[in-house]
């Protein structure tokens, strides 16, 4: 068998490459949901993505015979480094073929990498920031994936502890099933404490009645900064600036369902709280081969404005100031979506990837219908000395 090659990508050829890979290797997996071109190649620009202000990154494709087999992206986040104390270079962005050649000559190419910056840990799969796909599938290999979440193969988490990785810590995602006969679970419970809250502490929701409403009043921004807070001790997680924010405001906006954005409001009228829905695009960006343009904007257009029924709710972002957590500001979340979700006819909410650990967001499924469907996890390695 010939030998992998690995090069670091140079020109934007390759760039796209990179991103092409991820189509090629999945387009034959019903689970799989493909790294959006577009938004993918906006991410990896450092003239497009703010976090480059603070990272540094490098793109590997491995080859064999001229073929593509493999690539993987090293990353080193200085902020989250200075944040938590650490020397990490992460990796990301991987995908190989079921060939441990190939995995370890990434891995070898991110390690060096990050040897020469001074790094002395790997860790990944992570993004640039938290608002990156990050956590390896290690269960729900038979489960759809969805547009901001990571999708492999059962031989990936394999190919990791061959290679002398180990698990640092771990995500689950929980299939919540939107009450109806069958599925009623003791949602009631939601509504009560989301009443209590409004009496107790004068609680309440913001609706938005344009888009331009919530651009002009700098919502996104306001939201992003709750969600700063909320999450601000999870692990890794890596502070957005407003640069960042803004960033992300724009991208937001273009697929932002105003029915499943859900605020809540202090009697001082201060965000305390978000949640962030919206209908699944994954079997829309299946069909649209992971492009946009010139012709698969019609899938995705299709899935947001269309008045249909749909099956899967995805929810993005959920957050509660740390202060407002025990207060029943998280009711007021559910008892709003729920009635959504139930007019809209969905059959069930996917949820956002949870650190295992991170008990309070645990818990408040607890009154729900749901399952854990999905796990995945972060691998690590010392690196030491040379």
């Amino acid at each position: 068998m010939s030998t992998v090659i690995v090069n670091q990508v140079s020109t934007a050829k390759e760039m796209r490459a990179f991103v092409r890979f991820n189509y090629e290797l999945y387009k034959d997996c019903e689970y799989a949901v493909p790294d959006l071109l577009e938004d993918t190649l906006e991410t990896l620009d450092p003239q497009c993505n703010p976090a480059f202000r603070f990272c540094q990154a490098a793109f590997f494709l491995a080859r064999r015979d001229e073929r593509i087999v493999g690539r993987v992206a090293a990353i080193i986040n200085t902020r989250a480094n200075q944040r938590w104390g650490r020397e990490d270079v992460r990796f990301g962005w991987i995908d190989f073929i079921d060939d441990l050649e190939v995995s370890r000559a990434l891995l070898d190419a991110v390690e060096k990498w990050g040897r020469e910056k001074g790094m002395q840990h790997m860790v990944g799969p992570l993004g640039f920031t938290d608002m990156d796909p990050e956590g390896m599938l290690t269960d729900g290999f038979d489960q759809l994936s969805t547009l901001c979440t990571i999708y492999n193969y059962p031989y990936y988490p394999e190919h990791m502890k061959q290679l002398g990785m180990e698990r640092e810590t771990g995500w689950v995602e929980r299939k919540v099933f939107i009450p109806k006969e069958g599925h009623e679970a003791n949602n009631a419970r939601y509504f009560r404490v989301a009443q209590i809250a409004q009496e107790r502490y004068g609680f309440r929701l913001r609706h938005f009645s344009s888009k331009r409403e919530i651009r002009e009043g700098g919502y996104i921004e306001k939201m992003l900064g709750v969600i700063n807070r909320a999450y601000a001790d999870l692990y890794g997680y890596s502070e957005l600036d407003e640069q960042q924010m803004q960033w992300y405001a724009k991208r937001f906006l273009l697929m932002l369902d105003r029915r499943f954005l859900t605020v809540v409001e202090n009697q001082e009228g201060e965000i305390i709280g978000v949640g962030v829905c919206m209908p699944s695009m994954s079997r829309a960006v299946q069909k649209a081969q992971g492009k946009l343009f010139p012709f698969g904007w019609r899938y995705i257009a299709r899935e947001l404005w269309l008045k249909k029924k749909h099956q899967i709710l995805d929810m993005l972002l959920v957050g509660v100031l740390p202060e407002y957590q025990d207060k029943g500001a998280n009711a007021l979340f559910f008892a709003d979506l729920i009635p959504q979700g139930i007019s809209q006819g969905y059959e069930w909410a996917e949820t956002h990837p949870q650190l295992e650990d991170n008990m309070a967001s645990q818990m408040q499924w607890k009154s729900l219908d749901c399952s854990i469907h999905k796990r995945r996890a972060v691998f690590a390695k010392e690196l030491g000395n040379p």
